[in-house]
């Protein structure tokens, strides 16, 4: 079976030209705007704007006006910006932030990755009621870390409509790898479509936005390339799952247009250097349901930090960062030359982009889009001995009798499939960046530097299943959406293990609140500590959690509208 389509310059004209690309200009506003004639994200480099910094901030969550499309729409926005401010703060301080509601509506903001008291954590309905409108909440914690994180809503769709921001706090001593210029590289998803009416298309059909889906041409190819009778029983195979091989993301370039420090494409968000200098690059995926390749050709990058958390070096070409993770990369260009940075979506349906130049208007050649790549075997049956598979749960015999174990809720029409026997490998980097040429990240690179917070061994385990229903478009933990479901208990001071098990054939980037996740190998040994972690199709990961943090904390899957859909728990720890 052969998994590589060349579909990546699916979309029509128009969407190239309006989505893809977009508008130079997105909004001008007072303070922190979408775009300016020199960089408005540079945090220390000479001659640039500076953003907010100290120990205390006041922040408006308010309506402003944007123009991505050559359409005016409302964003809901942080002083009046897309993204929001970037909020530098000091390890070891005590921050104040007044979040004042000036909208018609609800509002919350929540401090993703930041370890502080539940009730600072800014999860209506969980931590706190929320925002009213007209209102002021203050949220005042310690920072008991550094590095590079962010801030969003908790409430509705916000996120989607423009309100996040970067958050960097500095350590209390020397920085471990000094930069000479250290810029905050910021991506996200815009659509002008109202985000409940794209969560309502979705509902309805859970490809609406894909515009790849296979066709007759593409049988016709498969029958050239591999014979008739596989061709055929690949189709079998996915029309029994209901399934889609093309189904990389849920939201697409058809309507998203992908933004880099709120700059569409054709605006060029610029950063600053001269030759030699080393550049800190702290990338966010701050986008609602976008999962981002990243890479600067030309320039090779070292990792240096992964959600906040510094990470013994490794040089990378390319690295895939899922919804609402962090990565630090340091650059060293040598010539007085522009590179581009290039974030394509693992849909391969647009891209965003910005340059790295040593004066203000330069601009590189911008790589073509990577052909779309369908999903294979690996991504639906794992180490593929066997699976179990349908629509209504009836067998689907491949081999092997299940090695993994489903909760008794795994049944109906809230679960599509489900995977029998799940890879555990750390070190594939994904669907689309198989075997690619390149250097690229995975999961098994990254070493903490320090090794874990608590060196006990977990005590208990907790197998969660990620399970769902994309033709339904239906979401949860254990065929379980979050409505109907009861809190996950942990106790006060315990270590215990987290499994997780996607028996979908998405990625899912899992975050858990209030507490760090220390991802373990398949042997059990301390990985890398994270966030946020994204678990691959037909994949199974571990990962320690010292349940220190007293309190009810979310627990979800950061694509936005899967949150929505249900795949979310509570988490009381007592």
């Amino acid at each position: 079976m052969k998994p590589v389509h060349p579909s990546a310059d699916a979309l029509p004209s128009y969407s190239r030209r309006r989505f893809v690309q977009g508008l130079a200009l997105g909004g001008a506003f007072a303070g922190i705007g979408l775009w300016r004639s020199s960089p408005v994200w540079a945090l220390t480099s000479a001659g640039q704007p500076t953003v907010p910094g100290g120990t205390d901030f006041s922040l408006d969550v308010i309506e402003a006006p944007v123009n991505y499309t050559g359409v005016p729409r409302l964003a809901t926005t942080v002083n009046g910006g897309v993204p929001g401010p970037v909020l530098r703060m000091r390890q070891g301080s005590t921050v104040t932030l007044r979040v004042t509601n000036r909208l018609r509506v609800p509002t919350s903001i929540h401090w993703h990755g930041i370890v502080l008291p539940f009730q600072m954590d800014g999860v209506p309905g969980i931590s706190f009621p929320g925002i009213a409108p007209g209102e002021t909440f203050v949220y005042r914690f310690t920072l008991r870390q550094s590095g590079t994180y962010w801030y969003h809503s908790h409430s509705g769709f916000q996120e989607q409509t423009g309100l996040y921001g970067a958050l960097v706090v500095e350590p209390d001593g020397p920085e471990r790898h000094p930069a000479d210029r250290d810029y905050v590289v910021m991506l996200n998803d815009w659509t002008d479509e109202n985000p409940e009416h794209v969560y309502a298309k979705l509902k309805k059909q859970g490809d609406y936005y894909n515009r790849a889906r296979p066709t007759v041409a593409d049988f016709m190819r498969d029958v050239r390339h591999e014979g008739l009778s596989p061709a055929l029983a690949q189709r079998r195979m996915w029309n029994a799952m209901r399934m889609n091989p093309t189904d990389l993301s849920d939201v697409s370039g058809s309507t998203y247009t992908y933004l880099m420090n709120g700059t569409a494409p054709a605006g060029n968000w610029t950063g600053l250097f001269r030759a030699g200098e080393k550049i800190r690059l702290r990338f966010i995926n701050g986008s609602a349901a976008t999962i981002f390749d990243v890479r600067i050709p030309g320039l090779k990058m070292t990792v240096v930090s992964a959600d906040g958390q510094d990470v013994e070096p490794v040089a990378i070409d390319e690295f895939r960062i899922a919804v609402a993770e962090t990565y630090d990369v340091i650059v060293e260009p040598q010539d007085e030359r522009a590179y581009t940075l290039f974030a394509q979506p693992i849909d391969r349906s647009g891209y965003a982009r910005g340059t790295l130049a040593p004066r203000p208007g330069m601009e590189a050649a911008v790589p073509a889009l990577d052909a779309r790549v369908w999903l294979g075997m690996q991504d639906m049956m794992g180490d593929m001995v066997g699976a179990h598979a349908s629509h209504d749960m009836a067998d689907m015999d491949m081999g092997e009798a299940p090695v993994v174990r489903h909760a008794r809720t795994e049944v109906g029409p809230a679960v599509g499939m489900r995977a029998n026997t799940p890879r555990t490998n750390l070190d594939d980097p994904g669907v689309g960046l198989r075997d690619n040429g390149r250097r690229v990240l995975t999961y098994a690179d990254l070493r903490t530097i320090g090794g874990p917070i608590d060196t006990r061994e977990p005590g208990r385990e907790i197998e969660l299943h990620l399970t769902g229903n994309m033709e339904r478009y239906m979401w949860s933990f254990d065929g379980v959406k979050f409505s109907d479901a009861k809190p996950v208990h942990f106790n006060t001071g315990e270590r215990l293990r987290i499994v997780l098990v996607n028996d979908t054939m998405m990625n899912h980037p899992i975050h858990l609140h209030g507490m760090w996740s220390e991802l373990e190998d398949a042997d059990g040994d301390f990985q890398v500590r994270k966030h946020t972690i994204n678990v691959q199709p037909a994949q199974r990961i571990s990962y320690a959690v010292t349940a220190n943090a007293p309190g009810r904390w979310a627990y979800h899957c950061h694509m936005l509208y899967h949150m929505e859909a249900g795949m979310m728990r509570e988490v009381v720890v007592s």
